[in-house]
């Protein structure tokens, strides 16, 4: 075997889908390198199940150039098949008959498992280089003598490149009659009826559940209060009651302290009706009697007298009944957790 240049990149993909391909084999196919050249393997495929090729056993090369993977490997196909020409590069998407649609990505495991899936292909699909159609009779034929074509270069046949998987063990039981025939045949006792204990679980997983919503129902549930709570909240209740009654009787004081007298004639010949004591009414005199009737003092300083509006209830109040509010809610919610 000549030496390899370990740091070629094309070296080092070959050796790397070679470990690959050993570590993880597969019934359907085997494949390697050479021991001379490791740009060219030897595969055994499988012929694909449901078709004309079912059961054969096809042995082909696959060459790969000195620039892979940046570009397709080539195929020929050694085995007789009928429907590939024998030691020919055949023509699909993935060979160097087509490198524009060749990606570095794929490899030799890539080009395996394409090239059955081209095997069934037929009519206008199948048409290309290295491309043949044979009757099915034949390929079928050539599937079962495929089995012992023996490779010159491998010296060993498809079957004993690619032996047969084994078979799947079968005990001629369907499921659910393992149990019943081993009791039948071995004489032993038939199973347990287990209706009792099936009934005491589905009871503990009952009182399970009750628990626990029974849990939820506690929490999300109010406690009910006693007689005394109850009288001594409503105790509460009437102690704020009276002391809001209080606070509005000083607010109503305060107001009216500060409300106007009603007088039916002010300075300056301003005159007040004594139906509305708020609303003034004025009458305009002569100059020579408003001169001489009111005070120089008066005179200097003449303001309009302001009309009072209605007096809303002062913040002070407001402020007192909310905290009060607050705090009745406060104890309630206290005395209720």
């Amino acid at each position: 075997m000549t030496a390899l240049n370990k740091n070629n990149s094309a070296v080092k993909r070959i050796m790397q889908e070679a470990r690959e391909l050993a570590n993880d084999p597969c019934t359907d196919y085997s494949a390697g390198p050479l021991e001379d050249d490791i740009f060219e393997w030897h595969c055994t495929l499988r012929g694909p199940a449901g078709t004309e090729f079912e059961g054969g056993l096809y042995h082909f090369r696959i060459l790969l150039p000195a620039e892979y993977p940046f570009r397709p490997p080539s195929i020929m196909i050694l085995t007789p098949n009928g429907r590939f020409e024998l030691n020919t590069k055949i023509c699909i998407s993935f060979t160097s008959y087509h490198e524009e649609l060749w990606q570095p990505a794929w490899g030799v495991r890539t080009a395996i498992i394409g090239l059955q899936g081209f095997f069934p292909l037929k009519g206008q699909a199948a048409v290309g280089v290295g491309s043949i159609e044979y009757p099915a009779t034949e390929r079928k034929r050539l599937a079962t003598l495929s089995k012992e074509w023996t490779c010159p270069h491998c010296k060993q046949t498809n079957l004993e490149l690619l032996p047969d998987p084994p078979a799947p063990t079968n005990t001629g039981r369907t499921l659910g009659e393992s149990d019943t025939m081993s009791g039948t045949e071995e004489g032993s006792n038939p199973p347990p009826d287990n209706t009792a204990a099936t009934a005491a679980a589905t009871a503990a997983i009952n009182r399970q559940t009750s628990a626990v919503v029974n849990a939820d129902r506690n929490i999300i549930a109010p406690p009910t209060l006693t007689a005394a709570q109850q009288d001594e909240m409503q105790a509460m209740a009437r102690a704020l009651h009276d002391r809001l009654d209080t606070l509005r009787s000083q607010s109503a004081g305060r107001q009216s302290e500060n409300a106007l007298p009603p007088v039916s004639q002010a300075a300056g010949g301003t005159i007040m009706d004594s139906d509305t004591p708020v609303r003034l009414l004025a009458v305009p005199l002569p100059a020579a009697v408003e001169a001489a009737s009111t005070p120089a003092s008066v005179q200097e300083v003449r303001e309009p007298v302001r009309v009072r509006s209605s007096q809303k209830p002062p913040v002070l109040l407001d402020t007192a009944i909310c905290i009060l509010l607050v705090l009745l809610f406060a104890i309630i919610c206290r005395r209720i957790v």
